[in-house]
């Protein structure tokens, strides 16, 4: 559980403070909600670190709006680096990188090296989703097309990364593998474009929820890399 303070505009009588009040607690993810009239201040907890402002703006409609605090939303819109904040990423990257080429480094074999590329970046990129199915869930909703309209793609999405890792590093179906990779990894980055584009601050669901990363180029080149090397499979 984590508690969170927000800043809401709009409120002028308790029956504000009541109505703000109910539909915050209409928001799952939320599981207590402190309305102070005042302060104009909200102490919301949250089950998950993943529910974005967007959602509570949504919730609220648009006779309130909501902020978070000054201090936090420095952090949030900028104040670390996106290299301090996509930092686990490139670790991990770096690691599956030098793993693939390790294994092939006697005799050399690029196709191959692409392969346990592929299998081991999706082997441990579900391993972090399956920590916080739940929360990546609620993250993933957010910005994949087929998700937000396909509620039990979220569930099954972990699963599916699994299964292809798995063909990529048991040489199992590959070419199945491959189309299904361009299948739901171009989906997905329809997802992160459009977020891109609108520049709105939500978090990336692609580590699951262990790791906070935000929704930016790195995950839109994250994705490309792994389309651009299985149609270079394919062909």
């Amino acid at each position: 559980m984590n508690e969170i303070t927000y800043h809401i505009e709009g409120m002028t009588c308790m029956g504000c403070v009541k109505g703000v009040e109910q539909k915050l607690m209409s928001v799952d993810e939320i599981q207590s909600a402190a309305v102070d009239l005042k302060s104009g201040e909200a102490k919301i907890t949250v089950s998950s670190m993943t529910l974005s402002l967007d959602v509570l703006q949504e919730t609220l409609g648009s006779k309130y709006q909501i902020s978070l605090p000054k201090m936090y939303r420095e952090v949030s819109e900028g104040t670390l680096s996106k290299w301090t904040q996509l930092k686990p990423l490139f670790i991990i990257f770096g690691y599956l990188l030098v793993t693939s080429v390790l294994l092939h480094w006697e005799t050399p074999d690029y196709n191959a090296m692409m392969l346990d590329f592929m299998g081991l970046f999706y082997v441990v990129f579900s391993f972090f989703k399956f920590l916080d199915l739940k929360g990546f869930h609620a993250s993933f909703q957010m910005y994949d097309p087929l998700a937000k309209r396909l509620s039990v793609y979220g569930w099954v999405y972990p699963f599916l990364e699994l299964a292809l890792g798995l063909c990529f590093l048991m040489r199992f179906q590959l070419n199945w593998a491959l189309v299904l990779t361009l299948l739901i990894l171009g989906v997905t980055t329809i997802g992160v474009v459009r977020v891109l584009l609108q520049k709105r601050q939500i978090q990336c669901a692609c580590l699951g929820t262990a790791l906070k990363l935000p929704m930016t180029e790195a995950t839109f080149i994250e994705n490309a890399v792994m389309i651009a090397m299985a149609l270079f499979m394919l062909s």
